[in-house]
């Protein structure tokens, strides 16, 4: 492996550790309160073949977290659910991937956004947004320990 530990540190502290901190902050007000709704943000590479190993593996520790809270806190009606976007049309997945592979932004584009089953390409960060205000609200109230896929079909070409 060509991974340099400090590089896995990086990763899981921002999309593992972050998300434990956080929780871990916010479930006594929730537990005060005697309700409260936590919505993580994973990604389908948790559940789809990826050769990014630390950014598999951190964001599979997200849904482990969301599940693991989601159990632990249900009974004080606290709620824990994930979001697990697929390829998204945002300029930090656009422009990075861009300047780190060379690849032309439309090019990228195009060829991302043929890999989604659902007609229209690539979600953006709205399509995100839209399922954890959602996830959020009171209209979830009786959802807790999901893992969404938000990804226009791409994750359920799996098995």
């Amino acid at each position: 492996m060509k991974l340099k530990e400090v590089s896995w540190d990086w990763i899981y502290n921002v999309n593992a550790k972050s998300m434990y901190l956080t929780c871990k902050h916010v479930i006594p007000y929730m537990e005060k309160q005697g309700s409260g709704s936590i919505v993580n943000i994973s990604s389908i590479a948790a559940v789809c073949a990826t050769p990014m190993l630390a950014y598999k593996t951190s964001k599979s520790a997200v849904n482990s977290l969301t599940h693991s809270i989601a159990m632990m806190y249900a009974g004080k009606g606290i709620r824990a659910n994930c979001i697990m976007p697929g390829l998204m049309n945002t300029p930090m997945a656009i422009e990075g991937i861009s300047r780190f592979t060379g690849v032309n932004k439309d090019d990228l584009i195009k060829e991302r956004s043929s890999r989604i089953p659902l007609k229209g390409g690539m979600g953006s960060g709205w399509d995100t947004a839209y399922a954890a205000l959602f996830l959020a609200s009171d209209e979830a109230r009786f959802i807790t320990a999901a893992l969404l896929p938000v990804d226009g079909g791409q994750s359920a070409r799996i098995g």
